[in-house]
């Protein structure tokens, strides 16, 4: 026997004996950790902005957040323009073109980005803390010096009118458009898209984005948001370099107060039916209106939603992918924003189960209504979401998202530790009651897009509710 053979049979020998020696028992679980909440430091500079700061420095990295007041729901803003003009600011600013401008942010090893949604517009940005300081200026002429140039604006204008040609084929983006112009009226913000329409889009021009963004631009509703290796001097005397000069207009832009929206109605359950010829899955979207974050539910409606389709082991997944192997996934979700958007339980399933697929949505609603869950499913549940949340604080990203929910909702950061609280203390009987105030199967609006030659009988033969069929 050669060396080679008789170190491997010696390994061999020691593998196979460490097998042996493996622990068989599951060792017991420990008491989960607490949720600690970062300290946060708090300035504000003579123009307004305020600044927020949470401390980390276990990684010499700095993630900004630049949250401005407004977003899709600035008052007289046509649909799209909101986000429109935030995807411009990355487009070119202080004179620079777009790739010389992303040549600069890839040189300090940094990251810039820009967005709006329905109540603010974020420009992020994030580096190594020793290049942090020039990624803020560079982050500071995005938001007060964008170049807005003609030619970048019509190019952008003209990519936005194709993708709305482009979502026409995509099944999962027309039931999304489909089913929120029919549960929100037309004089609810949520009935239109945050991109607007073709008919939104089209006169844009960059004399309109400018205007729009002069206005929308104000120091008086922002607030900088600085998490990770930074402290509260460092990053006054940061925001005083580069914001301490902007100045709020002579007209600013509002945004109507959330609670001046009124709430959509409830309508009685119907079937809206989408034409996808020749498509071999059905895209299903079941919802209604939805509720607001500060109602007496939301713990136990967070826990019933987590139980029924707000997790991989729900039992709307569990049913429709697990046991039936109709969908690859299905799932729900409340959207709780300032103006409550909707709740919806979604899922894309084979064409010839899409009958199959809606009586086990419309079963699963019913049993939530009807039947308290069990024990094993309340403490699932409860573990899921409380300690899932201690992951939501880790990195200087997930802090600096977690504090821009707390500065969207006006709410201290702390606020989440008495919610986990809440949600650990619902009991079966409330998270019964509560779906019975809110989940409604007699009003529901049920959006399906797929082959309506081959699923309408048999939707028909449920009996939901009256159908109709819409074009998109």
């Amino acid at each position: 026997m050669n060396t080679t053979s008789i170190l491997l049979v010696a390994l061999l020998g020691g593998a196979t004996a460490g097998v042996s020696a493996q622990v068989t028992t599951v060792p017991p679980i420990g008491p989960a950790p607490a949720l600690t909440i970062p300290a946060l430091q708090r300035a504000v500079l003579p123009n307004g902005l305020t600044i927020i700061v949470a401390r980390n420095t276990e990684v010499p990295v700095v993630e900004g957040r630049l949250l401005i007041d407004g977003g899709a729901r600035t008052a007289g803003a046509p649909p799209g323009l909101a986000t429109f003009a935030a995807s411009m600011l990355t487009e070119g600013a202080a004179g620079r073109t777009a790739l010389q401008l992303a040549e600069e942010i890839a040189f300090l090893g940094a990251s810039i980005n820009a967005g709006a949604g329905w109540e603010n517009f974020t420009v992020s940005v994030r580096a190594p803390k020793r290049t942090f300081g020039d990624a803020l200026a560079l982050a500071a002429d995005v938001v007060l010096r964008p170049n807005f140039a003609s030619a970048d604006v019509n190019r952008l204008r003209d990519l936005r009118l194709a993708s709305f040609l482009q979502a026409r084929d995509q099944p999962g983006a027309v039931a999304q458009r489909v089913f929120y112009r029919n549960v929100f009226p037309t004089s609810h913000p949520l009935h239109f898209s945050t991109s607007g329409d073709s008919a939104s889009t089209a006169p844009l021009d960059s004399a309109m984005v400018r205007a729009f963004w002069r206005r929308a631009a104000n120091p008086r509703r922002a607030t900088l948001i600085l998490s990770g290796d930074v402290t509260l001097d460092e990053a006054r005397e940061w925001a005083t370099r580069q914001f301490g000069a902007w100045r709020a207009p002579a007209t600013p832009a509002l945004k109507p107060a959330a609670r001046s929206v009124t709430a959509a109605p409830n309508k009685a359950t119907r079937v809206i039916l989408v034409d996808k010829p020749d498509a071999a899955q059905s895209v299903i979207l079941i919802g209604a209106p939805g509720v607001a974050k500060s109602s007496p539910d939301y713990a136990a409606l967070t826990l019933m939603n987590t139980i029924m389709g707000g997790s991989f082991s729900s039992r709307l997944n569990n049913l429709l992918r697990e046991q039936l192997g109709y969908s690859y996934g299905a799932g729900s979700n409340f959207a709780w924003d300032p103006v409550p958007g909707p709740f919806v339980a979604s899922s894309q399933v084979r064409t010839n189960v899409t009958d199959s697929s809606l009586a086990v949505f419309f079963a699963q609603f019913n049993a939530m209504r009807d039947e308290h869950v069990s024990g094993d499913e309340l403490e699932r549940g409860r573990n899921y979401l409380v300690l899932g949340a201690l992951g939501d604080y880790e990195t200087a990203g997930n802090v600096a998202s977690a504090i821009t929910q707390s500065v969207v909702f006006s709410a201290p950061l702390s606020a989440v530790v008495a919610e986990l609280k809440a949600i650990g203390a619902v009991t079966a009987a409330q998270l019964h009651a509560a779906a019975r105030r809110h989940l409604d199967p007699s009003r529901l609006t049920v959006v399906v897009v797929g082959d309506i030659a081959k699923i309408r009988p048999g939707i028909e033969k449920l009996g939901l509710g009256p159908i109709e069929v819409q074009e998109y």
